[in-house]
C-alpha cells in the first residue's frame, strides 16, 4: 500500500496518534505525515504510505491555511485555551480596534517561538522545558502572512474568527497571543482548523470513520492518491530516456551541455513517460542537476 492519503484530524488526536491509527486499519508499519497539529487542532493532515514517505523530507514549502478562533482578556502559558491561565481580565475591544491591529500582522514579520513547541533549542523541542515550568531564551525567526481576513467578531462575548494564510514556521497561537498583546488585553487561541496544506484543501480528506469503512471493506488502498500529487505545484523537467537511464544512476547531468537555464528551487524530474524519478536542484554554480531525493525503484 502505497501512495498519499490527506486526513481531516479530529480534536484530541495528536498527529502521532492518526498515524497509529492508519497502522492499524491498514496493517502498514511505514507511515509518516507532513505538519503536525496539536490535539486541539483539526483539519489537513497528509500521511505517507510506504515508498511515499520519501516525499515528507522534500515537499515543496506551500501556503498553509487556517480558521482560528480568538478569546479576548486571556493569557496562557500555551497561547491556546486549554493552558495555564496567566492573566484574565475584563476586556473591551471593538471590531473597529481589532481590524486596525489585525491589519499590522500581514506580511513578513519575525515572531518568538511559543516555549510550547517543538522547536529545538541545543538539540531540546522547548516543550519539554516548558512543562519543567523553564523559560529557555530563543531567537525571533522570520515567518510571512499572506493575508487575514475577520470571519466572525463578537464585542458581547470579546471573541473573533479569523482565517489566516501563511508560510510555514507560523505559530497562529502565536500571532493570536501578539495581537492580544498590541491592544492591551491579552488573547488565547480557542480552536484551530487547518483548511489547507500540501496543497490539499479539506474537500480532498477523509475522516477517521470514514477511513475505517473503507479499511473495512477492503477498499482503503483504492483511494491512496499518487506520490506526485504533493509535487505539482514544483516545475517540471523531462528526460529523455538517455539522460534518464544516467539520472536513475546517479550520474551528475551537465546543465550547459544539455541547454538547460538554471533556475530557482527544486524541480520534479521525469521520464518520457510522466513518471516522477526524483526531486533536484538545477544548481546554477555547478552547473550540474544536482539530486536532493531519488523515488526511481528498479
Amino acid at each position: 500500500m502505497t501512495g498519499v492519503l490527506p486526513i481531516d484530524k479530529p480534536e484530541g488526536f495528536t498527529s502521532f496518534d492518526v498515524v497509529a491509527k492508519l497502522r492499524g486499519l491498514s496493517k502498514t508499519k511505514k507511515i509518516g505525515h507532513s505538519g503536525t497539529l496539536d490535539p486541539m487542532a483539526t483539519g489537513v493532515l497528509p500521511l505517507f504510505f510506504s515508498s511515499a514517505t520519501k516525499a515528507c523530507a522534500v515537499l515543496p514549502e506551500e501556503d498553509k491555511r487556517y480558521e482560528a478562533g480568538i478569546r479576548f482578556g486571556l493569557t496562557t502559558d500555551t497561547q491556546d485555551t486549554t493552558g495555564k491561565v496567566i492573566e484574565q481580565k475584563e476586556s473591551h475591544v471593538t471590531e473597529e480596534q481589532f481590524l486596525a491591529v489585525m491589519s499590522t500582522f500581514v506580511g513578513e514579520q519575525l515572531q518568538l517561538p511559543p516555549m510550547y513547541s517543538a522547536v529545538k533549542v541545543n538539540g531540546r523541542p522547548l516543550y519539554k522545558a516548558a512543562r519543567s515550568g523553564k523559560e529557555i531564551p530563543r531567537e525571533a525567526r522570520k515567518i510571512v502572512v499572506y493575508s487575514i481576513a475577520l470571519l466572525d467578531f463578537s464585542e458581547a462575548d470579546q471573541t473573533a474568527k479569523i482565517d489566516v494564510r501563511c508560510g510555514k514556521g507560523t505559530y497562529i497561537r502565536a500571532l493570536i497571543a501578539d495581537m492580544g498583546e498590541r491592544l492591551g488585553c491579552g488573547a488565547s487561541m480557542s480552536s484551530l482548523r487547518r483548511t489547507e496544506a500540501s496543497g490539499f484543501t479539506l474537500a480532498d480528506c477523509y475522516t477517521l470513520p470514514e477511513v475505517g469503512k473503507l479499511a473495512s471493506v477492503g477498499e482503503l488502498e483504492s483511494v491512496l492518491l499518487p506520490m506526485e500529487r504533493v509535487f505539482l505545484s514544483l516545475p517540471e523537467l523531462i528526460l529523455n530516456d538517455r539522460d534518464a537511464g544516467l539520472y536513475c544512476n546517479g550520474v551528475p547531468l551537465d546543465l550547459g551541455k544539455r541547454g538547460w537555464e538554471p533556475m530557482e528551487g527544486d524541480v520534479a524530474v521525469k521520464d518520457g513517460d510522466g513518471r516522477l524519478l526524483g526531486i533536484s536542484v538545477m544548481d546554477a554554480e555547478t552547473g550540474q542537476l544536482k539530486l536532493r531525493k531519488m523515488f526511481f525503484e528498479r
